[in-house]
C-alpha cells in the first residue's frame, strides 16, 4: 500500500478547511472528550483550549483488501518448507491484527491527540445551551456606524484620490478633446501630401501649401496644449456612515454578601457569574454587566469590589431588587436592551422582606426582563425566600431557580437553567 505524506509547509489558515472537516467528522468523539474534560477542570479554566485524545480505531481510514478465496500465486524467496504442488492451509480468520491491543513487546498504537482552540472548546461547551425567550431580542436603536464605499465624488481630500479612476477620466477627456483636431489634422496632412506629390509650381498651389502647413502647426499645438490631467478629472473615494445595528444585552449580577454568606458560598457564586458571562458574550456583540452587592442595603459596585469586598451584615434582598429596577429605568430601556439577571444567595432573608421581593418581581421587574435566574447556595433546608420565589416561578415563565450544594453542582445547574427547550 502506497502512503503519500504531504510535508509542504502550511501557510496561515491554509489548513482551516481540513480542520473544520475533521471536527465535523469526529464531532461525537470530540464532544464526549470535552464533556469528560469539564469534570476534571475548574471553572476558572473553563475558557481555555483542550487537548482531545481520540482513540486510533476511531480515525482509521477505510482500505481495500483481498477477500478470502480465489487463486493467488506468491513467490517466497528462501522457502525451505514447501515445494511445488504442496497444499497450504488457509490462515485462521482474524490474523494480522492492528495496534491498540496489549502485547508482551511493550509496543502499541497511541491515541490521536487533537488540540482544540479556546473558541472551538467553548463552541462544544455551550452547544446544547440557549438563551431563553430570545424571540424578544431587539437590535440596538443607537446603532454603531462603519465607513463603507459609496462610489466616487468630485470633492475630497488628497489622501482619498482614486488614481485609477482619475486617470481613466483624464484619458477619456483627452480623447474627447483631441478627436476633432486629430480628424482635421489627418485631412490637412493628406491634402498637403497630395499637393506636394502633384508638384504644382503656381502661386495658388504655393499659397495653399503654406496655409495647410500653418493649419497643421496650429492643430498640433492645440492637441499638445490639452493637459494630461486636470482638476476636473480628479475623483475621490466616497465613503458614507452606514448604520450597523448590534444586538446588545445587559446582565445584572446580584449577590448576597451578608454574614451568612461565607467565603465558600461567595466563591461558588462568583464561578456561576463567570460562567454566565462567558455564555452571554457568545450570544451578543455588546454586553454590559452591572454588579450589585447587598446585605441590609444594596450598592452598585465595580467588578473588583464585587468579587473581593468583605462587607457583612444582615439581609434585605428587596434593596437589591429595587436598585436594579431603578437602574433599568434610568439606563437600560427595554426597547433597546435585552435584560438578564442572576441572583446568588444562601436564601437567608428578613422574613417580612421575602413577600415584598415576590411582589417586586411579579409586578415591576419580570415584565422588563428576558430571563431571571436565581441560585440558592445552601445544603440546608429552604427558607421563606425560596418559597416566595416558587410563587414567582408559577406566574412568570421567564423566571428560573435552582439550588447549588457545592462546586460540583455549578455546571449541571447552569446547564439546567439554560438548556435548549424542545420546539
Amino acid at each position: 500500500m502506497t502512503r503519500i505524506v504531504d510535508r509542504r509547509l502550511n501557510g496561515k489558515n491554509k489548513s482551516a478547511v481540513n480542520r473544520q472537516r475533521f471536527i465535523r467528522r469526529f464531532k461525537a468523539q470530540i464532544k464526549k472528550a470535552v464533556a469528560d474534560s469539564i469534570s476534571e477542570r475548574s471553572i476558572t479554566d473553563i475558557d481555555s483550549g483542550e487537548k482531545i485524545n481520540i482513540p486510533a480505531r476511531d480515525i482509521s481510514e477505510p482500505v481495500f483488501r483481498h477477500g478470502p478465496g480465489g487463486e493467488r500465486e506468491y513467490v517466497h524467496p528462501g522457502n525451505t518448507d514447501f515445494v511445488a504442488g504442496d497444499k497450504i492451509k488457509r490462515p485462521p480468520a482474524g490474523g494480522g491484527g492492528s495496534g491498540g491491543r496489549a502485547s508482551n513487546q511493550g509496543e502499541g498504537e497511541d491515541d490521536f491527540v487533537f488540540n482544540l482552540s479556546r473558541e472551538e472548546f467553548l463552541e462544544f461547551f455551550f452547544e446544547d445551551l440557549a438563551l431563553p425567550d430570545l424571540v424578544k431580542t431587539q437590535l440596538a436603536t443607537n446603532a454603531e456606524f462603519r465607513k463603507v464605499r459609496a462610489g466616487y465624488s468630485r470633492d475630497g481630500v488628497p489622501t482619498n484620490i482614486n488614481v485609477v479612476r482619475s486617470l481613466r477620466g483624464a484619458l477619456a477627456r483627452r480623447i474627447a478633446l483631441r478627436g476633432p483636431h486629430l480628424a482635421r489634422l489627418r485631412e490637412a496632412e493628406e491634402e498637403l501630401d497630395a499637393l506636394l506629390r502633384a508638384g504644382g509650381d503656381d502661386e495658388a498651389s504655393r499659397l495653399r501649401a503654406a496655409a495647410l502647413e500653418e493649419e497643421i502647426r496650429e492643430l498640433r499645438r492645440r492637441i499638445k496644449a490639452i493637459p494630461f490631467i486636470d482638476t476636473f478629472d480628479l475623483r475621490y473615494n466616497h465613503r458614507i456612515d452606514q448604520p450597523r445595528p448590534t444586538a446588545q444585552a445587559v446582565m445584572f449580577c446580584l449577590m448576597d454578601v451578608s454574614g451568612s454568606m461565607d467565603e465558600e458560598r461567595k466563591d461558588i457564586a462568583k464561578r456561576f457569574f463567570i460562567l454566565l458571562y462567558l455564555f452571554l458574550t457568545r450570544n451578543y456583540e455588546r454586553i454590559d454587566v452591572v454588579y450589585i452587592r447587598h446585605h441590609t442595603t444594596a450598592k452598585e459596585v465595580d467588578e473588583d469590589e464585587f468579587f473581593h469586598s468583605r462587607e457583612t451584615g444582615g439581609t434585605v434582598v428587596s434593596s437589591a431588587l429595587e436598585l436594579m429596577h431603578d437602574i433599568i429605568l434610568d439606563r437600560y430601556p427595554t426597547s433597546d436592551w435585552n435584560i438578564y439577571a442572576a441572583q446568588a444567595s444562601d436564601g437567608d432573608n428578613w422574613n417580612d422582606d421575602s413577600p415584598k421581593c415576590r411582589e417586586l418581581l411579579i409586578n415591576r421587574i419580570m415584565p422588563l426582563l428576558q430571563y431571571y435566574a436565581y441560585v440558592e447556595i445552601t445544603p440546608d433546608e429552604h427558607q421563606r425566600l425560596w418559597h416566595e420565589y416558587l410563587i414567582v416561578r408559577e406566574h412568570c415563565r421567564n423566571f428560573a431557580m435552582q439550588r447549588i450544594d457545592g462546586l460540583e453542582d455549578i455546571y449541571p445547574v447552569f446547564r439546567e437553567l439554560f438548556r435548549k427547550k424542545a420546539s
